[in-house]
């Protein structure tokens, strides 16, 4: 039987200044500006998607710009670093980026075997590029970073949480998880364990609960394939007593959300449609794209939202 969870579909940010969120992740880290639209809970702010050529479930990083935030801290109950995957010999390219650019990083590690570097974005927000030779997708890049370089997606992201129990009971018996291994108090699980799946979750038994605002995760995604498969991953959380909110349509996908036990929003997002249905494929995230129940307002919306450009040639 095909799993209805399949890893992860896409994670979801809160962030500052717009532009500058556009230019870090578009300029400095080559991700496609895949669709520019609102935040359907709040239409005077923004709802950024960058990914892969076409957005594919699994390489999609979205924010929330709100311009002036303060920053918050990062803590227990909240997802700390999201991890791209990048081919095993871009490391020391990525190094040299980011080292042009004045991002700090941090000497490479090792984990399960692979190395890493560490970082944050403007905001503060917890980035990991994971050298890997197991991810077979291809990269997306504005023509500044070598496509041999590019990032090729999620690797996955870290929780860090107080307690794991509940949480690995959830992720293992409801969403199609395994436990694959632990280091160092680092607890790993994965659908298939490959890039895009992985989920680890670190304890801090005695840690302070973090604070959402920029340069916070908001939410986390896992895919699913359609609004059956959804539906069937609804009822069963239901019926084992997690409080699971009603369908939502994103246009894009449809979506469900609760928190899991330690305390960080899930969602699980339907890999339907996609994110071609109201844009050519190439020219994805050119204008600004609103719900047909925002269309009779977009005179009032983009009067409240501040103009954004992509600057990639100032990133070459």
């Amino acid at each position: 039987m095909k799993p209805l969870i399949t890893g992860i579909h896409h994670i979801t940010a809160i962030a500052g200044n717009p532009q500058k969120n556009v230019d870090f992740y578009t300029g400095i880290l080559g991700l496609r500006m895949v669709k520019k639209t609102i935040n359907f809970d709040a239409p005077d702010v923004y709802h950024f998607y960058f990914g892969d050529e076409l957005g594919t479930p699994g390489t999609v990083f979205t924010t929330f710009p709100f311009d002036g935030a303060r920053k918050g801290t990062k803590g227990t109950g909240e997802l700390t670093y999201t991890a791209f995957s990048i081919p095993t010999a871009s490391l020391s390219y990525w190094m040299d980026r980011l080292e042009k650019y004045n991002i700090p990083t941090s000497t490479p590690l090792t984990r399960f075997g692979e190395k890493l570097i560490r970082f944050e974005d403007h905001d503060g927000m917890g980035i990991e590029l994971i050298a890997n030779d197991k991810d077979n997708r291809k990269g997306w890049t504005y023509g500044y970073i070598p496509g041999e370089f590019a990032i090729r997606g999620f690797y996955g992201a870290t929780l860090k949480l107080k307690a794991k129990d509940l949480t690995e009971k959830l992720l293992t018996q409801f969403m199609d998880y395994k436990f694959l291994a632990e280091e160092e108090g680092r607890y790993r699980y994965g659908t298939k364990g490959e890039p895009g799946d992985i989920i680890d979750i670190v304890l801090e038994k005695d840690g302070r609960q973090g604070v959402q605002s920029a340069g916070t995760v908001h939410h986390i995604a896992f895919r699913t394939d359609n609004e059956s498969s959804q539906f069937e991953i609804q009822r069963i959380l239901i019926e084992n007593g997690y409080h699971v909110t009603e369908v939502k349509d994103r246009n894009y996908f449809k979506s469900i959300y609760f928190r899991e036990p330690g305390g960080v929003l899930f969602e699980i997002a339907t890999d339907e449609p996609g994110f071609a249905i109201d844009e050519d494929e190439a020219h994805l995230g050119e204008l600004l794209k609103l719900p047909e129940w925002a269309e009779p307002h977009r005179e009032k919306i983009e009067l409240k939202l501040a103009k954004v450009q992509l600057n990639i040639s100032t990133y070459v």
